[in-house]
């Protein structure tokens, strides 16, 4: 399937995708506060500039587009018909740089929980991964967590 969009469009949609204080974070950050918890977002002394660092609970949690993070089996993790070694390159970069940056910050000791965008689209997918990640902070067992809430493929 040949793009709908001409080199110029895309080139305007694309330099409005935004790289932080995307909707499905603002939805985390604003549930996590609501539940009393206190952080910092994108914090430059970190790698990864993590999206919310929650330091009293040496938490650190990454909300991630799937297409942009490879969602292994999530619908929307499915490259473009176009341009195809472009973007396998460019999305198989930005996963190696988030394995480097979290395997650098367990071994600083931090916590991790990804959130994959797909999981923040409909209301009753939030509320749960909203409770799993409470819990998940307040006990602080599990080095590594994922959290989705949509069917894969």
């Amino acid at each position: 399937m040949t793009d709908f969009m001409t080199p110029k469009q895309r080139s305007q949609t694309m330099s409005k995708v935004r790289g932080y204080n995307t909707k499905p974070e603002k939805l985390i950050r604003s549930r996590l506060h609501s539940q009393g918890f206190r952080f910092r977002i994108n914090s430059p002394n970190l790698p990864g500039k993590p999206d919310i660092v929650l330091k009293k609970y040496n938490a650190i949690i990454f909300v991630h587009g799937c297409f942009w993070h490879n969602h292994k089996g999530c619908k929307k993790s499915k490259l473009p018909d176009t341009r195809n070694e472009f973007w396998k390159n460019k999305i198989a970069g930005t996963v190696m740089r988030d394995q480097r940056n979290i395997s650098d910050l367990i071994k600083q000791g931090w916590r991790i929980a990804v959130v994959w965008e797909c999981g923040t689209k409909k209301k009753d997918d939030l509320e749960n991964i909203i409770k799993k990640l409470s819990k998940w902070i307040i006990e602080g067992q599990s080095k590594r967590i994922e959290l989705s809430g949509r069917k894969k493929l």
